[in-house]
């Protein structure tokens, strides 16, 4: 999450070394705002010999992904911390849903739910205004007890009704808790614990947790009749990022072995108890692969038995191709369940710099984890507003020539969503590569999927070099394919570049396709009559 530590910014900067070029031709890393004004590309052009190709790209069947069968599940965004932060306007939550998870947007259909715990009133340690999340018990003077009030957390409900909604049929609804109510922690505080390198969850309330997670889940469902796909009890448990009275968020370190099996063995037994069977448990939302390695390794059988899938982030990478083989010897189903970052790549990219890092973010994880969802941490970061929120100020507006975290900027003068370059390189991938297809690895620079009803091929290709650059796309694995190739990308500025620009179509020639891409553009190629 934000205010991330020192392990992510040194996976992020090795990983601007070693992944930033395209296919065949390094590119340079890094934050590049450049002096050139930007020059709108040249239009993808078809057929005719392209010699000395710098970008090439093969897609195989044959690197088909297996993970969940086969099946990509989709994209999506936590809800947390952004839709608490503007679900209080009915104007913001619609044009997020819209913008996010309709049909002219970025058609995202996983959600993440953050069951919030509440951090004790007299606390005022959190700074940004969106991190405190409303828990769902409050005290109750007149019972002395801590009772539930279901309209607490009414910001956040308000975004995931209508991004549900949006989303169709396709909608898959997550639950996350990053901490336990503070009243269940041993530091009496939702951010962490004292020493941030022991479980903060009390010995003696592990099953009253889980009840509280299941009541929640139960009222989603039942109450407002929301399907909840999973729930996953805990987030990057194994680190000691969560201090009591920090400025940052809710945390709760949980150690590996005994503590996370209980956890997990209690929230299963507690949803069964409420009859929420059809809603699997999901773990362990660690903060990198090798840590949730070993997580998996430490759970007793009793967990793994209740364990329906593994939630992983990738702020740091150690271990990710180790642990796709994990999931795939174990068989089971593999989330990439949350990153971000304020990197750009690129050559003097500019505005497309943030675009062509989240770009390549997605491409790297897809290609060496092989999860059947990638999900972003939160698609909006920053706020504007003269008067704040709860007493605190807000960030205020990105700098679009450089890096910065979400996707876009809640403008809450105006009561409108800014929109950026970044959010726009996600959509090249969201918008076309949809839930139901196979995922196909084919290398640094691209990624593939394929609709076998449609028997439509969509191929992702970025190129980072500042120069419009040849690109072969070799599809001669497949039986057929067809002539017609749809062209949609995305370049340059917002004021003056392409935004999911439909191009001419382009044919291919001999199960080949070859083009240009524009320097610092992603571009995707959807190619129809396409039979394994």
């Amino acid at each position: 999450m934000r205010n991330r530590k020192l392990l992510f910014l040194c996976g992020v900067c090795l990983f601007s070394l070693f992944c930033f070029g395209g296919c065949g031709e390094s590119g340079s890393a890094g934050n590049h705002s450049g002096t050139d004004d930007y020059e709108p590309a040249t239009p993808a052009v078809t057929t005719g010999s392209v010699q000395d190709a710098s970008l090439s790209v093969t897609v195989s069947p044959e690197n088909a992904s297996v993970t969940n069968g086969g099946v990509f599940e989709g994209w999506g965004t936590s809800l947390c911390w952004w839709a608490n932060r503007l679900g209080y306007s009915d104007t913001l939550a619609q044009q997020a849903a819209d913008l996010f998870y309709g049909e002219n947007g970025l058609r995202l259909n996983i959600m993440r739910y953050n069951i919030g715990g509440g951090d004790d009133p007299s606390h005022d340690h959190i700074k940004r205004t969106d991190s405190a999340i409303p828990g769902w018990l409050v005290w109750d003077e007149a019972k002395q007890d801590y009772v539930y009030d279901y309209d607490a957390d009414h910001n956040q409900l308000n975004v995931m009704e209508r991004c549900v909604k949006a989303a169709g049929k396709e909608a898959l609804v997550e639950v996350f808790s990053n901490s336990p109510p503070y009243f269940m922690t041993v530091s009496g505080c939702s951010s962490g614990g004292t020493d941030p390198n022991v479980t903060n969850l009390a010995a003696d309330a592990y099953e009253d947790f889980a009840e509280y997670l299941a009541t929640v889940a139960d009222y989603i469902q039942n109450n407002l009749n929301i399907p909840i796909t999973s729930v996953s009890p805990m987030n990057e448990p194994n680190t000691n990022y969560w201090s009591a009275n920090s400025e940052k968020q809710e945390g709760c370190h949980i150690s590996p072995g005994k503590d996370q099996s209980h956890l997990l063995t209690a929230t299963a037994a507690a949803f069964q108890k409420h009859g929420l069977d059809n809603i699997l448990i999901a773990a362990s939302d660690e903060t990198e692969p090798s840590k949730q390695i070993t997580a998996y390794n430490t759970y007793s059988e009793e967990a793994k038995a209740v364990v329906g899938r593994l939630n992983t982030h990738t702020y740091g990478t150690s271990g990710i191709e180790k642990l796709g083989e994990l999931a795939r010897k174990e068989n089971i189903n593999l989330w990439m369940s949350e990153v971000d970052g304020g990197e750009t790549a690129g050559m003097m990219a500019k505005e497309m710099g943030s675009a062509l890092w989240i770009g390549n973010k997605i491409i790297s994880d897809i290609n060496a984890l092989s999860p059947s969802a990638w999900v972003m941490w939160q698609v909006i970061d920053n706020h504007i507003s003269r008067e704040g929120y709860n007493g605190r100020k807000d960030s205020g507006m990105v700098n679009l020539n450089s890096g910065f975290w979400g996707a876009a900027v809640a403008d809450h003068n105006k009561e409108t969503i800014v929109l950026t370059q970044k959010y726009y390189g996600i959509g090249q991938f969201t918008r076309y590569i949809r839930p139901g297809s196979t995922i196909i690895h084919c290398g640094d620079s691209a990624l593939a999927a394929y609709e076998k009803e449609s028997q439509e091929l969509t191929v992702v290709v970025i190129n980072t070099q500042r120069k419009e650059t040849a690109c072969t796309i070799d599809l001669s694995a497949f039986q057929n394919v067809g002539s017609s190739v749809k062209v949609i990308r995305t370049s340059g500025s917002m004021e003056k570049g392409e935004h999911w620009a439909e191009l001419p179509d382009i044919t291919t020639a001999d199960k080949k396709i070859q083009t240009t891409m524009p320097g610092n553009s992603i571009t995707t190629l959807i190619i129809s009559g396409v039979t394994q």
